[in-house]
C-alpha cells in the first residue's frame, strides 16, 4: 500500500472547462471532511470528491450527472494502491458539455495524473513483539535482528537470567524472525506478538 507523502496538485482544461485536482494524506475521515471544505472553491461549478482511509471509502459527484465524477476519482485512487488520501477535483464549466464519458475520463483522468506525479512512499504494516533472551543467545540473536530490514528493537530490559527484547517487525516479516529466533536459540526463546 502506498501513503501520499505531501499534498499534490495537477490541472487540465478539456473543452474549455478548466479540472484542478487536490490530493491530501488524511488520517482520519474528518481530516478528509475538513480537507474537502477546505480546498472545495465557491466561484466552481462542482467540487467533486473521493477519499480512502483503509476499507472505508465516501465519494461525491457534487451535482454531476451520478457516476461521473466520484466514483472514477475512487478508482484512480484504489488504482494506484493509495490509502490515507482525499482527492478534491474542481471543475469550472466551459460552455462545452462533455456527455458522460467525457465526465468519467475528466475526472478520473485528472485524479489519476495528480496522484501519478504525487510523492507517495511505500507503507507495511507491522507489529510489535517481545523475546526473552538468556545471556548466552543475546548478543547473537540482537546482531541477527539489528540487521533484518524492517525490524527495530525499541526497547531492552535486563533481568537476573537474560534480557527482554521489545521489538517492531513488518508484518510480512513475523514467520521468517520467529523461525530465525527459535534457531538461534535452539527453541529457548520464541517471538511473542503483543
Amino acid at each position: 500500500m502506498l501513503e501520499l507523502q505531501q499534498p499534490a496538485t495537477f490541472e487540465q482544461v478539456v473543452k474549455k472547462s478548466r479540472f484542478l485536482a487536490t490530493a491530501l494524506p488524511v488520517a482520519s475521515e474528518e481530516e478528509a471532511k475538513g480537507a474537502i471544505a477546505g480546498q472545495s472553491h465557491a466561484d466552481a461549478n462542482h467540487n467533486c470528491w473521493a477519499w480512502r482511509i483503509g476499507q472505508a471509502c465516501r465519494f461525491s459527484d457534487d451535482g454531476e450527472p451520478s457516476g461521473t465524477a466520484g466514483k472514477p476519482i475512487l478508482a484512480a485512487i484504489d488504482g494506484q494502491a493509495i490509502d490515507k488520501v482525499v482527492v478534491i477535483v474542481t471543475r469550472w464549466f466551459g460552455g462545452i458539455l462533455l456527455g458522460s464519458g467525457g465526465l468519467v475520463r475528466a475526472y478520473g483522468g485528472t485524479a489519476g495524473q495528480c496522484l501519478k506525479g504525487a510523492q507517495l512512499a511505500e507503507v507495511r504494516p507491522s507489529v510489535g513483539g517481545d523475546v526473552h533472551l538468556e545471556f548466552s543467545d543475546l548478543a547473537r540473536v540482537k546482531a541477527r535482528l539489528q540487521s533484518h530490514p524492517d525490524l527495530s528493537i525499541t526497547d531492552e530490559r535486563f533481568g537476573g537470567t537474560g534480557a527482554e527484547l521489545v521489538i517492531r517487525l513488518a508484518e510480512a516479516d513475523v514467520e521468517t524472525v520467529s523461525t530465525m529466533i527459535t534457531d538461534l536459540t535452539s527453541g529457548r526463546s520464541q517471538l511473542k506478538l503483543d
